[in-house]
């Protein structure tokens, strides 16, 4: 059994680093193909050079040619994203329900990443989120799909109301749209526990920053991680 979890958290690598891509050409507007580039030098990365992980450790976080250093962060999503896929696996079992978070969570995590960094969720991604939820249900759930396009309808029509009221200072359209794919997710049942825990985290994590004079109340703090971070206690936990 120990040689299935190692396989499927070696998936979870690969699927980081194709998640650290994403990252890195999505907010710059790159196409995903091609091989990947040291930042620094611009020189193409070998192959052996790119082994989830294991290449970081045997370079010791650095480029081969020109020595600069790699950023914590692409190991840092490989982790992050195998333990989730082992952990999906525990939950689920080898189900319909991994696969499709097998497919999501490169673009959960990209979002994550993306919007704590540059504070902003692409239209992409979030297009390509629901597409994926809406094949799922019609396929496979079938008898669902309704109540889930009404989940993602809900959660969006609330974030967008507050929007509103808010004058768009205490989120983004962004988040808007994120949330039909949240909905969508979480589903009907659980879409307020969803926002709740959002909410919740958002404002925990928001306090401390504002205590440690980090941010001051007008500043503006990326809503996405929060929504990303309550949808898996909703997968893993159904709090």
């Amino acid at each position: 059994m120990f040689v299935v979890y190692l396989f499927i958290f070696f998936i979870g690598l690969c699927l980081g680093s194709f998640t650290n891509v994403l990252i890195w050409r999505i907010p710059k507007g790159l196409s995903i193909k091609g091989r990947s580039v040291c930042r620094k030098c611009k020189s193409k990365i070998s192959w052996y050079d790119n082994v989830p992980l294991l290449s970081y450790i045997l370079l010791k976080g650095r480029c081969r040619k020109c020595k600069s250093r790699i950023s914590l962060s692409y190991p840092l999503v490989e982790l992050l994203s195998g333990t989730i896929l082992v952990l999906l696996f525990l939950k689920s079992g080898l189900s319909y329900e991994m696969i499709l978070f097998t497919i999501l969570s490169p673009i959960l995590i990209s979002i994550f990443f993306i919007d704590l960094k540059h504070q902003i969720i692409p239209d992409e991604l979030v297009f390509w989120g629901i597409g994926f939820s809406f094949l799922y249900s019609l396929f496979i759930f079938p008898q669902f799909i309704y109540s889930s396009i009404f989940a993602g309808f809900i959660s969006s029509s609330t974030l967008l109301f507050l929007y509103i009221i808010t004058k768009s200072k205490g989120m983004g359209l962004g988040d808007v749209k994120f949330a039909i794919l949240g909905g969508m997710i979480a589903g009907f049942t659980n879409i307020f526990h969803w926002l709740f825990w959002a909410f919740l985290t958002g404002a925990f994590v928001g306090v401390i920053l504002i205590l440690g004079k980090k941010y001051s109340l007008k500043s503006k703090i990326a809503f996405g991680p929060f929504m990303i971070f309550a949808l898996y206690l909703i997968i893993f936990f159904k709090i």
